[in-house]
């Protein structure tokens, strides 16, 4: 509903009626002096200039609609019977209801209509009854108007924060869906990073084996290794482009097959399930990203040696650790691992631990809380 370019559809059927009610009570109003017939006339034609204006131009409209209800308050004394009582009730009334009307400039034509309706017929020996009554109507009117004023107020403010609520969720939808992209895209990066580095250390491995040992066996279990680096690689990009759709496998599941990944390929490993494992898909994506990397470096700096994986949820959130062997000696650094993996777990407002457990295993614990 807006009032600065148009008026509200009840106000069109009021205004409507109030036509036809000025032009019936002109019709069988008794008054034959001219100077009383000219004041309707001005009452009337303003009245008209603001029914055809208000929409449109209420800067016309507002000077019109005082224009009429004053004269209209003004003729109350002198003029016979009840036409201009009956006209500045209506007018007052439009007038007090007007949302383009300022509430100081509503009071001060409020108080000259009473005024001069009161005023003029005390001037003009009307009854105690007929000035009470007359001015007492007046007041009624205004107050009325004064009633539907607010009421379209509220109902503007009530729409104008229904659009800002559609604007807000708007926003905070699309703000949603970028991130989730963001997300998405950093995921599929860091997996297509991670795989394609390590498939190029294997086929540098292969180039190695065959220019320098000339050792076609070893070559060949290597880029067989490179290949299934690929292959594992491209799963877990589709895993990555699979939370798009909503269709990503659960934190279990995922952590599972990454375990019976490694036993496969690359030696033995042990699975501990603990409770009910429920957490956002963001913070899911982070934890499955964290064990892969886990059994990677693993896998990479004590290879062939037991891992132990946990997965445990309760009532704080869910915790995943990853315990392998001490590497016999210095671990080289992959380019991701302890960064990449705190980078992941804090975007998903985790945290991330590493380290030695004070004997000789290494333990990589990350937590996501509820």
């Amino acid at each position: 509903m807006k009032f600065s370019g148009g008026i509200a559809p009840s106000w069109v059927v009021i205004q409507g009626v109030g036509t036809v009610l000025i032009a019936f009570f002109l019709v069988v109003a008794e008054d034959c002096d001219p100077w009383i017939w000219a004041g309707y006339a001005v009452s009337a034609a303003a009245w008209l200039v603001f029914v055809a204006t208000i929409g449109r131009r209420p800067r016309i409209a507002v000077p019109a609609l005082i224009a009429s209800t004053v004269t209209a308050a003004a003729l109350a004394g002198p003029a016979a019977g009840m036409t201009a009582t009956i006209i500045t009730l209506l007018t007052i009334g439009r007038f007090a209801g007007l949302t383009v009307a300022s509430g100081r400039l509503i009071g001060v034509v409020v108080a000259a209509d009473l005024v001069l309706v009161c005023g003029g017929c005390l001037l003009w020996d009307r009854t105690a009854w007929d000035v009470g009554g007359a001015t007492a109507a007046v007041a009624v009117s205004a107050l009325c108007g004064l009633s539907r004023r607010q009421t379209d107020f509220r109902v503007v403010q009530t729409e104008q924060l229904l659009e800002q609520t559609r604007r807000a969720h708007a926003e905070h939808a699309r703000a949603a869906a970028l991130d989730e992209r963001t997300r998405i895209a950093r995921e599929i990066h860091d997996v297509l990073a991670h795989s394609l580095g390590a498939l190029g250390v294997q086929l540098e491995l292969a180039e190695a084996l065959l220019a320098e040992r000339d050792d076609r066996e070893a070559a060949l279990t290597t880029i067989r290794r490179a290949r299934r680096l690929a292959v594992d690689g491209l799963g877990e990009a589709r895993e990555a482009v699979a939370a798009l759709r909503q269709d990503l496998p659960s934190l279990p599941e995922a952590v599972t097959r990454l375990v019976e990944v490694h036993r496969r390929d690359r030696g033995p490993v042990e699975l501990d399930l603990c409770g009910e494992v429920a957490v956002p898909t963001v913070a899911a994506v982070a934890l499955t990203a964290v064990a892969r990397e886990a059994l990677t470096n693993a896998a990479k700096h004590a290879p062939g040696t037991p891992v132990a994986v946990e997965l445990r949820a309760g009532d704080q959130g869910v915790r995943l650790q990853v315990a392998n062997d001490l590497p016999d000696g210095p671990a080289r650094g992959t380019g991701f691992g302890l960064t990449g993996m705190r980078e992941r777990l804090e975007l998903a407002g985790g945290t991330l631990n590493a380290g030695p457990d004070g004997g000789d295993r290494w333990l990589v614990t990350a937590e996501v809380r509820r």
